[in-house]
């Protein structure tokens, strides 16, 4: 088998990560751009010793659940953005569904089964967006495992209110990024590297309002602020007392969710290492003493502590890992509450937690990321 190769195979399976599963004289090999169940023509792209990777280029025979992408640009040759184009989007929830499964089976050791809640809408939800100047002066999206930009000149998943045909009149700076943001208020703004000259935009998540630069990160999902921000509230189920420890916080959301469940004695220690989001979060909780706001690497800062009530994080794609679910637990909290944008990393800080005398009493997942492989899952755990 080598790259450039065209076969014939059946899928049989979702992989994490938005690829199906085929095998070919014993090979595995990881297909974009298909769906379980199909029999289609994957063209090889590359080769490990161990599998390979591919692209469905024909398909002949087509699941029940395939459908016609609305974006032109949602094919194998086409930008990276979108995994699941294809898909009846009432099906790439089930899909996900079985990823989780099949990661909590794999890597946790456990079996779980959870739905993974609609949130519409399911097109021109994705209110930040960050392109890359391509060679003619255009932004674009990298295709999928590749360092090639691919022009466009509109999205799908972003807000209707980015207007790419507009940015793309501005005299743009070849591979630079550009960020923008489309915010629940209706401000927009748009940031291009090396030229930043930037003033703050306001976020609304329900009656609190966040003053923020605009390449902080916020969740992208126009809705997710506010689903998050209402589960996260009902798995602490603070304490008027309570210490909370808020890690990898950044701006705040989650901080200014739990502020009205605490009394006057209670607090909030918010730990974050990125810059930009300490100085929001410090603006945002000015007048707020029960707030406390710590830059630093959660890993470090955590041993300056001997005890918490409660520890919420959502850590980014990798996870936290076992020497900082070590130190959660060292804390001794009653409650776990965990954030994640990847099954596999929840999975594995699960087992982790486990080792700790933790165990899994919630989960719910939702699909904050329509047309992508990726979800959101929010997990409680107390002590077992």
């Amino acid at each position: 088998m080598q790259s450039g190769d065209q076969l014939e195979v059946d899928i049989t399976a979702i992989a994490h990560g938005g690829h199906c599963i085929a095998r070919y004289e014993g090979r595995v090999i990881f297909v974009r751009h298909a769906i379980p169940g199909e029999r289609v023509i994957v063209e090889i792209s590359d080769v490990t010793k161990s599998f390979a990777r591919g692209n469905c280029i024909s398909v002949i025979k087509a699941s029940k659940h395939r459908v016609t992408p609305p974006c032109s640009f949602a094919r194998f040759d086409g930008c990276g953005g979108c995994d699941f184009q294809h898909i009846d989007p009432n099906y790439q929830r089930e899909l996900k569904r079985e990823i989780i499964k099949e990661q909590f089976s794999r890597l946790a050791k456990m079996e779980i089964d959870v739905e993974v809640e609609e949130v519409k809408p399911n097109l021109h939800w994705r209110s930040r967006m960050e392109f890359t100047v391509s060679e003619n002066g255009k932004v674009g999206l990298y295709a999928s495992r590749s360092n090639q930009i691919v022009e466009i000149d509109k999205c799908l998943i972003a807000h209707e209110d980015i207007d790419i045909e507009k940015i793309n009149q501005t005299k743009l700076p070849k591979s630079k990024r550009v960020d923008v943001a489309i915010t629940s208020k209706g401000q927009s703004a748009v940031v291009i590297e090396g030229r930043e000259n930037l003033g703050l935009i306001e976020e609304q998540v329900g009656d609190i309002n966040f003053s923020l630069n605009p390449i902080t990160f916020w969740q992208s999902h126009r809705m997710a602020p506010t689903v998050l921000s209402q589960v996260v509230r009902d798995y602490v189920q603070a304490e008027p007392a309570d210490h909370i420890f808020d890690l990898y916080g950044g701006a705040g959301l989650f901080s200014a969710a739990l502020l009205s469940q605490l009394g006057v004695a209670g607090r909030i220690t918010l730990i974050e290492s990125d810059e930009n989001a300490i100085i929001d979060a410090r603006r945002n909780f000015a007048l707020e003493p029960r707030v406390e706001i710590v830059e630093a690497k959660v890993e470090a800062s955590l041993k300056k502590y001997r005890a918490a009530n409660v520890v919420l994080l959502d850590p980014p794609r990798v996870g936290a890992g076992e020497r900082v679910i070590s130190s959660i637990a060292s804390l001794a909290p009653r409650t776990i509450v965990y954030v994640a944008c990847d099954p596999a990393a929840l999975a594995r800080d699960c087992a982790y937690l486990a080792a700790q005398g933790y165990k899994l009493d919630q989960i719910r997942a939702f699909d904050l990321f329509p047309m992508t492989a990726h979800m959101e899952l929010v997990a409680r755990f107390i002590i077992s």
